[in-house]
């Protein structure tokens, strides 16, 4: 009856009495008081808005360059600046100039990252499965080794190939092979040839990674069944094993395709002196001769093709759940004995190893403590691109380490990298606990998908949208063109996908009890962040900085857009060296590169207690 009661009371009456149903403004305060003590949501949103800003706004802006009037352009288009156009369309695609500003370029880019697959799968394939399923020599040491390359900026070996091949096309110093009296043709010197060799080998742990996986994964007693049928190796292997390994395969060449696209310091290096210019150079150009319009639709069309390429990826990833294949634990991963042919195997795995790493490595340290190359006399050695002072040079009166430029850079390179790097790791740490706990599902995705958004669009392009952006004022903002602070945004949004990541990683790890359980005791929401959760995750926050902290070291494309001199970085330096024909200083500073990137990815592995022939890289 007391309850009979109180329902009564709580009920509206036959005669229209009051309802204790809570008002609007009732409901909206309880929601407010909800949200100050359980904020996620509220962070969510904010999130959203900064991601919405740093990567979507820029790209969106880039975009429109392409369509809309540019500055200067008014008279000749007789319309006012801002108005919408279709004539950087028109003359990036089809007019007589087009074919300098794209379609060339467009081939070009497209014929070595081609050869770059074709290269890197058939080296990668065999040393996968070296590693993977045989008793070759070494082999837990070139798991490790054969992924170096990956680990190093790609343009390094760039700089070695110039330094051995360089002709009389380019002045300066003499290429080794010159020096020693055979002088390289412009085809192997310059251009697609070396190009694709070098991007090839660089992007060959790509497919160690992605393949050597598989194939450890792979069920051994596939292959015995097909042999007590009566299948021979070759068909095993084209029947059973290959099928099986394709999603891999594929994975590797569209993620390579992907890494092509926007790579911009080998073509930079190798392709200037012959002319020969992929997407990302003739958009650096247009950019240099302020093309805006043009550079807007170079620009975008790389970014469409980089967005499809892994579109395509992702696809392939959640088919490749097809190919899963069940057996038990003792019969995965066999080894084969290669008998007679373990020397000769460990020969091929060392061979690729000194060629890519080795040989690279060591002419550069060599071409810096020489006076002229390819001269092995003790007369000839000298540390004075190192240490020396009063050099009869114009723009480096000393050796690098001794030179007030390197430190200036190696400065704003610490300071640049590492604020990025720690604003992109713990806001990484954020979205994964946005994404996780929010019980708001398409603030979850919408998270999820923007902070991607970045790994889809080649630096170079990212790098221009940032300038289309910044480099004037928009409302409140300044014009941030030659400051830190683009450099830092522009870093941050353009690392996210790997804090991001990373963040949401840990936080689908970590059950609601241990925050459930202070939430009762009473610890508000930041007490139970620096508390538990960072405490918890420190790992993966230490992982959401590092990575991106590695990238930005050796990252050239970003930097290249949107470094002046006075926000030189140690990349956009040692390239400037590199303009200069300064050989030997250009390539003590890649030393310096090489080895911070070296040395911070095995700082990474140390920390995070993982392992890059494990898929740290991929």
């Amino acid at each position: 009856m007391a309850f009979l009661s109180d329902s009564a009371k709580a009920s509206p009456t036959a005669g229209g009495e009051a309802s204790a149903t809570p008002s609007s403004w009732q409901v909206w305060r309880y929601r407010l008081k909800v949200a100050s003590r359980e904020p996620t949501t509220l962070i969510g949103v904010l999130t959203a808005l900064l991601f919405t800003y740093l990567i979507v706004v820029p790209i969106i802006s880039i975009v429109l360059d392409a369509v809309r009037v540019q500055f200067g352009h008014e008279r000749r288009l007789g319309k006012d600046f801002g108005d919408l156009t279709l004539y950087y369309l028109d003359r990036t695609f089809t007019s007589p100039v087009s074919v300098d500003l794209f379609w060339r370029p467009l081939f070009n880019t497209l014929s070595v990252a081609v050869g770059a697959i074709l290269l890197s799968l058939l080296i990668g394939t065999i040393l996968a499965w070296l590693i993977s399923r045989t008793d070759m020599f070494g082999r837990r040491w070139f798991a490790t080794a054969l992924i170096v390359p990956y680990m190093l900026p790609a343009w390094t070996f760039a700089l070695a190939w110039t330094t051995l091949f360089k002709n009389r096309t380019v002045g300066g110093q003499p290429g080794w092979f010159e020096a020693l009296g055979w002088t390289p043709p412009d085809w192997v010197a310059y251009g697609r040839f070396p190009i694709t060799i070098i991007l090839a080998l660089h992007y060959t742990p790509f497919v160690i990674l992605l393949f050597g996986s598989a194939l450890r994964r792979f069920d051994s007693q596939l292959e015995d069944s097909a042999r007590i049928l009566g299948a021979k190796r070759y068909q095993v292997a084209m029947q059973i094993i290959l099928p099986l390994m394709r999603p891999a395969l594929m994975s590797s060449m569209i993620l390579i395709f992907a890494k092509c696209l926007g790579e911009f310091g080998v073509p930079y290096v190798l392709g200037l002196p012959v002319k020969f210019e992929v997407l990302s150079t003739s958009l650096f150009r247009s950019i240099a001769s302020r093309q805006t319009g043009v550079a807007g639709v170079v620009a975008a069309s790389i970014m469409l093709i980089g967005i499809i390429t892994l579109m395509i990826d992702a696809r392939l990833v959640r088919e490749a759940r097809r190919f899963v294949t069940i057996g038990s634990k003792g019969s995965m991963n066999r080894q084969s004995r290669l008998g007679k042919l373990r020397l000769p195997a460990t020969g091929f795995a060392a061979t690729i190893f000194m060629l890519s790493v080795g040989l690279p490595l060591l002419t550069l340290f060599l071409s810096t403590i020489m006076k002229l190359p390819a001269q092995f006399t003790l007369d000839n050695f000298t540390l004075d691109y190192w240490i020396g002072q009063d050099l009869h040079t114009v723009a480096l009166q000393t050796g690098v380490l001794l030179s007030p430029d390197l430190w200036a850079a190696a400065k704003n390179t610490l300071v640049i990298v590492g604020l990025a790097s720690l604003a992109s790791g713990i806001l990484g740490l954020l979205v994964g606990y946005v994404v996780i706990r929010t019980p708001v599902r398409a603030l979850s995705v919408y998270l999820r998908q923007v902070t991607f958004l970045p790994y889809l669009v080649p630096g170079i392009a990212f790098a221009a949208a940032y300038l289309s952006l910044f480099a004037v004022p928009r409302g409140p903002m300044p014009a941030l063109y030659g400051t830190v602070t683009i450099l830092v945004l522009a870093l941050m949004a353009d690392q996210m996908p790997y804090a991001s990541r990373a963040g949401i990683s840990a936080m689908t790890q970590l059950g609601k009890d241990p925050e459930e359980a202070a939430q009762i005791a009473g610890a508000g929401w930041f007490r139970r962040m620096m508390s538990i959760v960072i405490p918890i995750q420190k790992g993966s926050l230490v992982t959401g900085v590092l990575l991106p902290f590695i990238s930005g070291i050796k990252g050239l494309s970003l930097f290249v857009i949107l470094a002046v001199p006075s926000t030189d970085v140690l990349t956009t330096y040692s390239l400037r060296l590199v303009d200069y024909h300064y050989t030997q200083a250009a390539n003590a500073v890649v030393l310096i590169i090489a080895a911070i990137a070296y040395l911070g990815t095995l700082a990474a592995q140390k920390l995070t207690k993982t392992n890059l022939a494990e898929g740290l890289g991929s």
